[in-house]
């Protein structure tokens, strides 16, 4: 038997009342008396009211409710910007739809529409790295605010939150060339991936500012930056005649994959090679042994894109503050024992 639900026009009913009567009372309303308000109030504690935001938000044209799209949210470092998100809307009174691609450009493409379909106020999204066509996105602009952070594009117009990609790749590079390092091998995305070629272009400018020579064969790009990938990336470097010194990996998960497999051949880290990461991810302290790594604050990427998001959804009609750019948000680099220490 199908369970039914409370309405407004039921707790009206009930009361004899009007149904305008009923939302003005549960909005504490000055115009209704303290008598009617206790009343309605009661009646619908009692019958578990729930208020349907979507109607409300319909009737208001405004709903308070922000949309969120990311690839994974499994991801360590997703879930940290995720968590920001949720704190900083609640601060500011909203609620969040966390939906995530899976990585499929399609999916991202139904996930936009359904979060319009849903009445959201703004959309907060992380592109999947697979986003080359922006043709579905560019209407939504003209449509409700659209914020991208992390996996970002530059072809679309609007405000985007990332870190500092390229400067923290820089450091990490010079960091390992500072301890020593000549022949340093980068583990990175195909050339598709905005945030990979970002990291790309750091590992470039460190190795010609300092004139290391680039050698395309320990440049490696993969289509999943994974553990697994990280694990058969090193045995391809290790069975190079002349083997990297240092192994770069853009994300934490590939370098993990590396030290497992450096372990496993018992090769001495960071004597015969130094291993660095990017993220900062809860296992970059658990695995042997610790991993040097590019910590990314996700948690105030997470709160920055939500509160630039609020600020376009409740100042439509300020030119000033519509004004589309780009966040840069800071990283560190935290030394381990994957690396020498500088000092």
């Amino acid at each position: 038997m199908k369970k039914e639900i409370t309405t407004m026009k039921m707790l009206a009913q009930a009361l004899n009342l009007s149904i305008s009567t009923v939302s003005r009372a549960l909005n504490d309303h000055p115009d209704i008396s303290e008598d009617t308000k206790t009343k309605v109030k009661q009646l619908a504690q009692s019958k578990n009211y729930i208020p349907n935001i979507f109607a409300k938000g319909f009737r208001k044209h405004k709903s308070n409710i922000i949309g969120v799209i990311v690839p994974n949210i499994t991801h360590y470092f997703t879930a940290t910007i995720v968590r920001g998100i949720l704190e900083q809307a609640s601060m500011q009174g909203y609620r969040v739809i966390i939906s995530e691609s899976n990585n499929d450009v399609k999916k991202q493409n139904e996930m936009f529409h359904t979060m319009i379909q849903f009445g959201v106020d703004g959309i907060l999204a992380s592109l999947t790295k697979m986003t080359r066509d922006i043709g579905n996105i560019l209407p939504i602009i003209d449509t409700l605010p659209l914020i991208l952070f992390d996996k970002v594009s530059d072809k679309i117009p609007c405000t985007q939150i990332t870190i500092n990609d390229e400067e923290a790749a820089f450091n990490a590079i010079e960091h390992l060339i500072n301890i020593g390092k000549k022949r340093i091998a980068i583990i990175k995305e195909r050339e598709f991936s905005y945030t990979s070629e970002k990291r790309f272009a750091g590992y470039l400018r460190a190795l010609k500012e300092h004139q290391i020579e680039i050698d395309e064969k320990i440049i490696i790009s993969v289509d999943d930056i994974s553990l697994q990938q990280g694990k058969r990336m090193a045995n391809i470097l290790l069975s190079l005649k002349e083997r990297p010194d240092a192994i770069f990996a853009i994300t934490d998960s590939a370098a993990i994959g590396v030290i497992q497999t450096l372990n496993k051949f018992n090769i001495k880290i960071p004597e015969d090679i130094a291993v660095v990461g990017f993220s900062n991810s809860k296992h970059a302290k658990i695995i042997e042994p610790n991993l040097t790594t590019v910590n990314q604050p996700g948690n105030t990427i997470g709160k920055t894109a939500t509160k630039y998001l609020i600020q376009e959804i409740e100042n439509e009609d300020d030119t000033d503050l519509m004004v589309k750019k780009t966040i840069e948000i800071k990283t560190e680099l935290i030394v381990r024992a994957s690396t020498f220490s500088v000092s």
